[in-house]
């Protein structure tokens, strides 16, 4: 299994990508990765939000196969725990799953289309992170849910 972090927006900026970085590292010792950053609609600027937010879940739904495990980054998703996490990754592994995609939508969330093809929709809280961050969070609690997987000693509780 595969996991993959899409992203959309820019490039990972210098405050956070030594981490991102760092993580993404550690994460390959457990499962082969890749970040995949979609560049946002041209003109962007000029759309009103829904419609960018369609434009943005197209541009990403265009890339998904059908067999792809779409996990989903939303401030109205599930809150979980980092072993529920785990369980998520190891599920997907036990049925064979090619990829597992973390997708972080863009500045104004996922469209319509995106949330009814994720087949699940995660909230890390009900806090608002800027996009930067949450690609550290993510990738930092990926890890740690491999640990989990591993028994490791990464993860206290």
């Amino acid at each position: 299994m595969k996991i993959q972090f899409w992203t959309i927006g820019k490039g990972h900026e210098a405050y956070v990508k030594e981490g991102i970085e760092t993580f993404t590292k550690r994460i390959s010792h457990y499962f082969p990765i890749e970040w995949k950053i979609i560049t946002s609609p041209k003109n962007a600027g000029n759309m009103e939000v829904e419609e960018l937010k369609a434009k943005e879940a197209e541009l990403v739904i265009n890339t998904i196969n059908a067999d792809d495990y779409i996990i989903l980054l939303d401030e109205k998703g599930k809150n979980i725990t980092s072993e529920k996490l785990a369980n998520l990754l190891q599920a997907s592994a036990n049925e064979a799953r090619k990829n597992i995609i973390f997708i972080i939508g863009g500045a104004f969330g996922a469209g319509e289309k995106l949330k009814s093809r994720a087949d699940f929709i995660w909230s890390l809280s009900s806090l608002v992170f800027p996009h930067q961050l949450v690609r550290l969070i993510i990738s930092e609690q990926v890890y740690r849910a491999c640990t989990i997987l591993r028994n490791e000693k990464y993860h206290h509780t």
